[in-house]
């Protein structure tokens, strides 16, 4: 296990040291320059070459990426053309606001999704489990941003008891406050994922139930719940466990859909700003740590698929050996 903890952590070295050449070239090929952000229309010659000197454009290519990818690992994302703060600063400002979004959204998918999958599954032929089975497909299909302006309309606009959107000033020195201002948010994404980690739960539980170690426990007299329990639980549960980790990447990663529908001053609405000003390190800084965050998740959702079920860590044994 420690052997392939060794390698994975590797791999996710090696996979964000790629990611960050990717995004690095990818910016440079798109069309403009960041020097752009800091000079008005019809700047002279002299002043778009002192703008491009300032940010750094005018250095040969290869000097840019290791000035940069330098101070990244040195834990410095670089300063914002266009306000002059700390991108590190500015990204942790924003994280505040899409961690708890996303995490908490996560959670009470996972608390609704997990039981209501299994029932859709164990009772698929009642009336109850063929709804969740159809409300399920029906979350799928419904865009996020239309569901978060139709809450908006039934909760703040009409019984006016939550706000439309908007984060206090103060962020979560005011905790009260924050919190109510990211209900519709969190009902939002946690509506949506759900409805997409229900599928999995019922496909998964489908799968296990008719398997052959399920039928041999209930020849032995095991209740269909009791084997389940007992011998299905951890097979269902390992490719939820990768469905949830793909899902908690994703939501982070279009979270800022969901800002945008509620104005929160979160880490998309802050990518949406870098690119629409063509400010290269805050965009940098965002996909760098978007980055991280997604390939963390994969990673823990790897450990935790082999934690559940010991048959991953004996092939891993036995591929190493």
């Amino acid at each position: 296990m420690i052997r392939y903890l060794l390698r994975r952590g590797l791999f996710l070295v090696v996979s964000l040291v790629i990611a960050s050449v990717v995004l690095f070239l990818l910016l440079r090929v798109l069309p403009g320059d960041p020097a752009n952000a800091l000079v008005a229309v019809g700047a002279t010659d002299e002043q778009i070459e002192a703008a491009r000197e300032q940010v750094g454009s005018n250095l040969p290519l290869l000097q840019q990426f290791t000035t940069w990818i330098a101070s990244v690992a040195s834990g410095d994302l670089g300063t914002s053309f266009v306000s002059g703060l700390s991108v590190g600063d500015e990204v942790a400002a924003r994280l505040r606001v899409t961690l708890p979004l996303t995490l908490i959204a996560f959670l009470v998918a996972v608390v609704i999704a997990v039981p209501c999958g299994y029932i859709a599954a164990t009772r698929a032929r009642t009336w109850y489990g063929a709804a969740l089975n159809a409300v399920a497909q029906l979350g799928i299909a419904v865009p996020v941003f239309w569901l978060g302006m139709i809450l908006i309309v039934i909760f703040a606009l009409n019984l006016r008891i939550l706000p439309a959107g908007g984060f206090p000033l103060g962020g979560w020195a005011d905790a009260p406050t924050a919190l109510t201002s990211l209900v519709l948010p969190i009902a939002t994404v946690a509506i949506i994922m759900s409805a997409s980690l229900i599928r999995y739960v019922r496909s998964a539980v489908l799968d296990v139930a008719g398997s052959d170690f399920v039928r041999t426990a209930r020849a032995m007299g095991s209740s269909f719940g009791l084997a389940m329990w007992r011998h299905g639980l951890r097979s269902a549960a390992v490719p939820v466990v990768a469905v949830m980790g793909m899902e908690l990447a994703s939501t982070l990663l279009g979270a800022v859909v969901v800002e945008q529908v509620f104005a929160l001053p979160g880490l998309g609405s802050l990518l949406v700003t870098g690119i629409a000003e063509h400010d290269y390190p805050v965009i940098q800084g965002v996909l760098v740590i978007s980055t991280l965050a997604v390939l963390v998740i994969g990673f823990a959702a790897d450990i935790a698929q082999r934690i559940i079920d010991p048959r991953l860590r004996d092939r891993l044994s036995e591929a190493s050996a």
